[in-house]
């Protein structure tokens, strides 16, 4: 395996920013789903959150770039749930909903710094009351046209990159807490793809790997990967 391959996917996940979220409020449509999921990836989010009460909609990989396979997607029946979901991993984040209202702030005075989740709403009619009402703080992005809105993937965009900004000044990115467990199995799949396959067929968990990405397993292992159950 090229050990350029193995630095490159190391060096994402050690820049992972675990307390730094997106809630999508039954945004439904495939090509804006798929486009946060890559814009996440690309700001070093490693899990998003989306909310479909029929739990149908699902991530293409055709606009997300092969992203969804290095970004976890959180589905939720009900924005309540993602939220409970949201809080309970990460004690005491903020919630950001964009929303154009009398308490709205500038997207850009927020510190986003802390643990931060933003709520996106749906194509059509924003973000749902209830999630409205759960979050702690409205934003908005500030426009000089006649259109008040942007497309949501773009919105999300602008904020997220704003986040980012702000975190690369804080130096947020030199360390990362994502779970060493979720590292490693990152840095498998992403170098071994194949035999994580096999692996997954067979129910074996994956070995060890060393500081070059080489697989360190035991001969007992391989043989079990190789030969088929009699």
């Amino acid at each position: 395996m090229p050990n350029n391959r193995y630095k490159r996917i190391k060096s994402v996940l050690d820049k992972r920013q675990t307390d730094l979220t997106v809630c999508l409020d039954e945004v439904h449509k495939h090509h804006n789903l798929s486009a946060i999921v890559r814009t996440a990836d690309a700001v070093g989010i490693h899990r998003v959150h989306a909310v479909w009460p029929e739990n149908q909609k699902r991530v293409t990989g055709n606009t997300s770039g092969g992203s969804k396979n290095w970004v976890e997607t959180h589905m939720h029946i009900t924005v309540e749930d993602a939220i409970a979901d949201i809080r309970a991993r990460t004690p005491g984040i903020q919630l950001l909903a964009t929303n154009l209202s009398d308490t709205a702030v500038d997207f850009r005075e927020i510190d986003y710094t802390k643990p931060t989740a933003v709520i996106v709403g749906q194509e059509q009619t924003g973000i749902s009351d209830t999630a409205l009402a759960l979050a702690d703080q409205h934003i908005v992005i500030p426009m000089e046209g006649m259109v008040q809105s942007l497309n949501v993937s773009v919105a999300t965009a602008l904020i997220l990159f704003e986040a980012q900004r702000q975190r690369k000044i804080a130096n947020m990115y030199d360390d990362s807490d994502l779970c060493k467990n979720i590292k490693h199995k990152l840095l498998f799949e992403g170098c071994h793809p194949i035999i994580a396959k096999q692996c997954k067929l067979k129910g074996l968990d994956y070995p060890a790997i060393d500081d070059e990405g080489e697989i360190i397993a035991t001969e007992a292992f391989w043989n079990t990967l190789r030969y088929k159950a009699s």
